[in-house]
């Protein structure tokens, strides 16, 4: 029997051969492409750049998604499923509505800390009018659940009465997005401006708890006097 021959070492940094996975391979261009459109914005992103980060090529690139825009919207895409995804593990409906609505506030806040790769893709998809995530057929069906889980807390909270009656879903899921979003989104202009850094463990806590006592407030019926 012959000795068997073990395989070269690689050397420190190398990456591993690929293999012939189709899925893997598609799942590495993805990740690498979401950091690329994130950092550089679709017009700066470069698809060479992509394939050799990825030790793939251009070819493979476009026999997967088309396109660079392509790409692109498939990115949106999968950052928008990652995202709702991460809210399956959030359970509320066992809380009061206004316990409910403080858990969701919190986990908000800190899945946008977590995920600033999804912040930084909204915002350049903004600078776009929105002309690609206009492109999918998927993202609007992935946001259903966002909203049927606030609808829900909300529709208890009217019950209740701790909340007011004039609630809209989708309005009250846009004002928590948007004091979420702006957290990461402006914490480098907002520290720069006003001389505070907003990534500290204490001044990310007392944000946190800024934005659901303001979330809280909105919602409470406005009581005669």
């Amino acid at each position: 029997m012959k000795n068997a021959v073990a395989p070269a070492a690689r050397a420190p940094g190398d990456k591993p051969a690929r293999t012939n996975d189709p899925d893997q391979t598609r799942r590495d261009i993805l990740a690498v492409a979401t950091d690329e459109f994130a950092d550089k914005g679709l017009s700066g992103a470069r698809i060479d750049e992509i394939a050799a980060r990825t030790r793939t090529s251009k070819r493979m690139i476009y026999y997967y998604f088309g396109s660079k825009e392509g790409l692109y919207i498939a990115v949106l895409e999968e950052a928008y499923r990652n995202i709702r995804n991460i809210e399956h593990d959030l359970n509320v409906d066992h809380l009061s509505p206004e316990q409910a609505l403080r858990e969701l506030v919190s986990f908000t806040f800190d899945r946008h800390q977590h995920n600033p790769a999804f912040v930084r893709l909204v915002m350049n998809e903004n600078l776009h009018s929105g002309k690609y995530i206009a492109q999918s057929a998927n993202i609007p069906a992935l946001n259903v659940p966002a909203i049927d889980m606030i609808r829900r807390i909300v529709e208890r909270g009217k019950k209740t009465g701790a909340f007011r009656q004039d609630i809209d879903p989708t309005d009250l899921h846009m004002s928590i997005s948007a004091l979420c979003f702006y957290s990461v989104s402006n914490r480098h202009t907002f520290a720069t401006i006003f001389k505070a850094d907003m990534t500290t463990p204490k001044a990310l806590a007392a944000r946190k708890k800024s934005i659901i006592a303001t979330i809280l407030a909105a919602v409470k019926p406005v009581r005669a006097r």
